[in-house]
């Protein structure tokens, strides 16, 4: 709540509303405003003044320090982002991964994504709808891994963390896992025999199979 509440304020700010150097209300009017409680509140402000753009000043209360130029972590702005953004990104990224995985695997990388299939694909017989879903984002984690690139694995890593809860709420069984899972062995497969063209196509086969 505290994420969602800074995320409207910040836009607040940036559209204008608030300008540089102005004071913000009293938190019972931002309780009022948000229809939250005085913790969120103050925890959404410390959100913001973490990242640069507010400042408290004892005994005068809270200001905006700056409209532009906001330093926000990575992981801090994509808890507050739109969850399809996020999937949208992620899925961009997945094709780039398996390209690249194609081309700079090793043997112990094959090992490991091999044994993150094997787990979903047991997950998905077993119908363990988590444990197919953490297998999945795993598997797909260690390819990033396998890709060599740090920026890359760390970029899906980020997004990934954000998604596991989404995928529990638009996944009510395993039923697109298992119908996915021949397309993921043959993105195993031609990530193994280095056809880089060929894993940025399955891959985007499995992206397409999302979107629907």
């Amino acid at each position: 709540m505290a994420d969602e509440v800074a995320a409207k304020l910040q836009q607040q700010i940036a559209l204008g509303k608030f300008k540089e150097h102005e004071k913000l209300p009293v938190e019972p009017e931002l309780m009022k405003a948000f229809g939250v409680g005085r913790s969120t509140i103050r925890e959404a402000v410390k959100i913001l003044v973490n990242s640069g753009l507010l400042r408290v000043q004892q005994g005068l209360g809270t200001f905006v320090e700056k409209t532009t130029g906001i330093k926000e972590s990575l992981t801090q702005r994509l808890k507050r982002s739109d969850i399809k953004n996020l999937d949208e990104v992620r899925q961009l990224l997945e094709m780039k991964i398996a390209e690249k995985a194609a081309a700079k695997r090793t043997p112990a990388d094959i090992k490991k994504i091999k044994h993150w299939l094997d787990t979903r694909k047991n997950a998905t017989n077993a119908n363990e709808l988590e444990k197919c879903i953490d297998a999945d984002i795993q598997f797909h984690t260690a390819i990033a891994e396998a890709s060599k690139n740090d920026i890359l694995a760390d970029l899906y890593k980020a997004f990934a963390v954000q998604l596991k809860d989404w995928f529990m709420q638009v996944h009510t069984n395993v039923s697109a896992f298992k119908d996915t899972q021949k397309l993921h062995e043959q993105l195993l497969k031609s990530i193994e025999t280095g056809d880089t063209k060929k894993a940025w196509q399955v891959a985007s086969e499995i992206i397409s199979y999302d979107e629907r």
